[in-house]
């Protein structure tokens, strides 16, 4: 008997529990197999920032679900075709992007959930329904399934924080800390004490609020910093970023440990 569409992801989350992420950025699905397998409870692909279409985002989906790990899709906009395209691949969740005000945030909603609560069209032969032959198994389960998570990134998100806390069907939000400061004047600057006011006084709504937090972090230390905090939801690296940085550290110390030699004229 197939068992039916569950999310494992969001019942940890619902129930209070910090959980781990990572980015999946390189649009590989080797890369997104082999940080799944290391113990994340979600792989983040991002179809915003890194240069993802549906099919490469469909074999990272493949990719992932060997593993114990849930796949998240950070969407490349507020869009109802693009969402439930990515939902058709068998998603856990989605992050969707530059969310400012409630009635933004409840279209985006309705985006993920088929009639009535939603304008999700329904189809059997996609992905999510087994292609055809697990329909019974996803429909009626995916309404409550799905991870619904608004990403706050501009001034006019803040503004509005206190009515889009209010928006019924939302799951969390997402602070995506370098567009939020650009957005308050500080240009890629989120250490900025401005903006780290801001941010606090996020965090102090959407705990309030009783909602899910997630944002992005730097380093294992300043994840831990925000786990202490009460955020549920932290990337603790991307693909990209680690392969740039470990490229980057060991070329400097090749570099200085032989600048004599690589300095040194060629001698026959």
């Amino acid at each position: 008997m197939i068992k039916p569409f569950y999310n494992q992801l969001k019942k940890k989350l619902l129930e209070g529990k910090m959980t781990a992420g990572c980015w999946a950025q390189l649009v590989n699905s080797i890369s997104a197999e082999a940080m799944a397998r290391q113990g994340f409870d979600w792989v983040l692909i991002d179809m915003e920032h890194a240069p993802n279409d549906l099919s490469t985002l469909i074999t990272q989906v493949q990719a992932v679900s060997g593993t114990s790990a849930s796949t998240v899709v950070r969407a490349p906009w507020n869009d109802f075709v693009v969402i439930k395209r990515i939902l058709d691949t068998g998603v856990h969740g989605v992050i969707i992007p530059y969310v400012n005000n409630p009635e933004e945030l409840n279209n985006a909603i309705k985006a993920c959930k088929y009639p009535p609560e939603g304008i999700r069209g329904i189809a059997g032969s996609h992905r999510a329904c087994g292609f055809g032959q697990e329909i019974k198994s996803y429909v009626p389960y995916a309404n409550n399934e799905i991870l619904i998570i608004s990403q706050i990134e501009t001034k006019e998100a803040i503004d509005n924080l206190d009515e889009m806390l209010k928006v019924p069907g939302v799951d969390g939000f997402f602070i995506g800390p370098m567009d939020l400061a650009t957005s308050l004047g500080y240009l890629a600057n989120p250490q900025h004490k401005n903006v780290q006011k801001v941010i606090r006084e996020i965090e102090e709504k959407v705990f309030a609020a009783g909602k899910i937090l997630g944002t992005v972090s730097g380093n294992f230390e300043s994840a831990s910093a925000l786990y202490d905090r009460g955020y549920q939801m932290v990337t603790l690296m991307s693909d990209a970023v680690c392969v740039a940085a470990t490229g980057s550290k060991l070329v400097a110390q090749f570099k200085e440990k032989y600048s004599d030699e690589l300095n040194s004229e060629h001698k026959e």
